[in-house]
């Protein structure tokens, strides 16, 4: 498996891009190219989605308003999730998570992640705690709050990479019995069901 732009192969920012015909997809003539450059990280919050299980109704809760972190609060409620709450320690980004996909928002504090989840889950409404978490950081405090607000029995899946080897309270995950999943960009299926999103946002667009 090869990934452009992964070391030693070379980055899609060229002018020009060969690829074999079999592993392109073709957008609709509707999408245009600024947006066809979504798919790839649209992808992977397909892939986190799909992952994570998330079905009509679901709370989810997501850690980091970046790229990754707003297409995950994306795909959640296109997916049907009733609460999307987007994570993130600058104001700013919590400010267009909110007019971009995200129900509610929580801006991280210099707090233990104990405090932090205790105060998503009082803040926003999710009760006794997220049945999704999607960690978007790859930060040990993040992971860790992820875990104290994830509800009994739920699923984490871990989208942002950071250290190699991290600490997080694996009592907590167990005393949950909750699902601690690993995610690695997209597999099979995931590009074309991104396009799939891109073209019905975009009928609905021309249809208000």
């Amino acid at each position: 498996m090869r990934f452009a732009a992964t070391p030693p192969h070379d980055g899609t920012l060229a002018k020009y891009y060969t690829l074999p015909e079999d592993f392109c997809f073709k957008l609709p003539a509707h999408i245009s190219l600024e947006e066809g450059a979504l798919v790839e990280p649209l992808s992977v919050a397909v892939h986190c989605a799909k992952l994570a299980g998330i079905t009509f109704g679901s709370f989810v809760l997501v850690l980091g308003a970046g790229a990754i972190g707003l297409l995950c609060c994306a795909v959640a409620r296109a997916w049907g999730a009733s609460k999307v709450i987007a994570v993130n320690i600058i104001a700013p980004r919590l400010l267009f998570a909110r007019n971009y996909a995200a129900t509610g928002t929580y801006q991280m504090e210099p707090l233990s992640p104990e405090e932090n989840s205790s105060r998503i889950m009082s803040n926003t409404g999710i009760g006794e705690g997220a049945e999704v978490v999607i960690d978007a950081t790859g930060a040990e405090a993040c992971i860790s709050t992820g875990v104290h607000a994830l509800r009994r029995g739920g699923m984490f899946v871990q989208a942002g990479l950071g250290a190699n080897t991290i600490t997080f309270p694996v009592a907590q995950l167990c005393s949950k019995e909750g699902v601690y999943r690993g995610s690695f960009r997209y597999g099979p299926g995931d590009y074309k069901i991104a396009i799939e999103l891109l073209e019905q946002q975009k009928s609905a667009s021309r249809s208000l």
